[in-house]
Parts: structure tokens; sequence; C-alpha cells
């Protein structure tokens, strides 16, 4: 179905592969839930944006769309827009996101879950913007207010070992990275690997919105202890998304839509003006 006019939501949810192989949120099969609408789609400046979910968390409603809204014969920057452009019409204050990485660190292993406090961008979609006129301070790119509550959650969901700090290397895929590239994000100091926290930390901030992001090791990365292994990863891929669902969902139960973090006071109007 095709809606003309974007929902106002405070709270929006992007699906990674950690959740890709359920519906999310019907699966969990929980009682404060309802679907509002499904497969709504929105024309933006850059393109027609993919099917996304509007449900209902109690009281609260939560916009939501699977796998970052990739799809093939789009290129990633575009989807990345116009996810966000959706989001910015909205008027979403906080985002979710989740997905599934390599372990660079060595004390990593799979199925351990890590909430990222930093990054490294080596992707090649470093101008990805929306085109609005702001400098974007990234010193703290990761709401602190979401992070302490998508670590109080997992930690309460006994899932495993959950990590409340990391530095996620972005890179460009859909190819995993070589050996000697995991090896150089080793040594620059980064833990885990993946493809979706940049441009999405950047969209964030240059919309308003609060940023914060759970992630599952679903294999080691190129080189690290052992090869990574396809079964495993088919089970992880399988296995836990019922997890990481309920994760999701207790943290938006949490949180409020108030910013009082103070993430908003990273973006900052551009000094790039003609005089006048």
């Amino acid at each position: 179905m095709e809606a003309k006019k974007v929902p106002q939501v405070d709270f929006a949810v992007i699906g990674g592969s950690s959740t890709f192989s359920i519906n999310f949120p019907e699966d969990l099969q929980r009682g404060d839930t309802r679907i509002i609408a499904d497969a709504l789609t929105f024309e933006t400046p850059y393109g027609v944006s993919p099917p996304l979910k509007l449900f209902m968390l109690d009281k609260k409603k939560i916009i939501t769309v699977k796998m970052h809204g990739w799809r093939g014969g789009i290129a990633r920057a575009d989807a990345s827009r116009q996810v966000f452009w959706v989001f910015r019409e909205a008027g979403v204050k906080k985002i979710v996101s989740e997905g599934g990485v390599g372990s660079i660190n060595r004390l990593l292993r799979p199925r351990d879950l890590i909430v990222p406090t930093d990054y490294l961008d080596f992707s090649m979609r470093k101008d990805v913007s929306l085109g609005g006129a702001f400098l974007l301070t990234m010193r703290k790119s990761v709401c602190p207010g979401i992070r302490r509550e998508l670590v109080r959650s997992a930690e309460a969901e006994a899932v495993g070992r959950v990590f409340d700090r990391g530095v996620y290397a972005v890179t460009d895929g859909r190819h995993f990275e070589s050996p000697a590239e995991v090896e150089m994000l080793y040594r620059l100091g980064a833990d885990i690997v993946g493809q979706s926290m940049c441009p999405e930390v950047y969209l964030a901030r240059e919309i308003g919105a609060c940023y914060g992001r759970m992630d599952m090791v679903v294999n080691y990365a190129e080189g690290v202890i052992k090869e990574w292994d396809y079964e495993e990863m088919a089970g992880i891929f399988y296995g836990e998304p019922g997890k990481i669902g309920s994760i999701i969902l207790n943290t938006l139960a949490r949180i409020e839509p108030e910013q009082s973090c103070g993430c908003t006071q990273y973006r900052k109007p551009s000094l790039l003006k003609e005089k006048t």
C-alpha cells in the first residue's frame, strides 16, 4: 500500500541481519505490541522508500524498516537517504539499530552482544546527507541513554556475554574483508566490523535524532582465531533473532522521546554561508 502522508512518530527501529529472518515485532507474540500498518512506502527526493511498518508498543508509536532499507538495484547511499528522509518527516527523536558483525577483537566470540560506542569509517559512502546545512560534531556518536538501556535489557535477557562499549569498523562489503584488512583494522583499534553504522550515525545526527545500536557477533573476521563457520553463522541467523527483537522492544519500552541526553547539541548551524 502506498501512503501519501508520513505518520508522526517519536521512535524508529532499523532492522539488520540479526532480526531479518523473523517478522518483527509480530513473531515475538507480545501482548503489548499491535501492528497499525504494514508495507508503507513513501515518495522521497531519493526514490520510493523501502516498505516500512508502523506499530504500537503499549502507548508508543514506532516505525521500523527491514535490513537497513537495502534492496537490489538501489544504491545503499540512496537506501539510507530514503529511510532517514522518512524519519525526518516523521519527526523521529530516538533510533535503535541492530546488525550482525565479525569479531576483530580476539576476546570476542560468536553470539556475543556488543553495544558500540564509536566507529571507524572505511566505507566509500562518505558524502551521504539529506542536504541539511549543519556542522555535525561526532564527539559522542552514540546516545548514552539508548546505550544504557540496550545494555540493561540485554543483561536482563540473560543471552550470554554483553559488552557495553567498542569500536565498530565500517566497510562496504558485500564481500568479507581480507585477513590483511582485518589486521589493519585491529591495529587501528577496531573491535568489530560491519557495514551499517555509517552512514546511519551521520544521518541520525543530521535529522537531530538520538542513535544507538546493538550488534551480535556472527563470525570471526578473516584471520582471527579460526576460519568462520557457515553452519554456525546460519544457526545464529535463524536461531537468535527472537532474543535480539525482545531486547530492542524492552529498550524502547524504557526510553522516552525527551532528548535530555545532550545529543542534539552536537548539531550546529553551518558556518559556510555567503555574506549578505
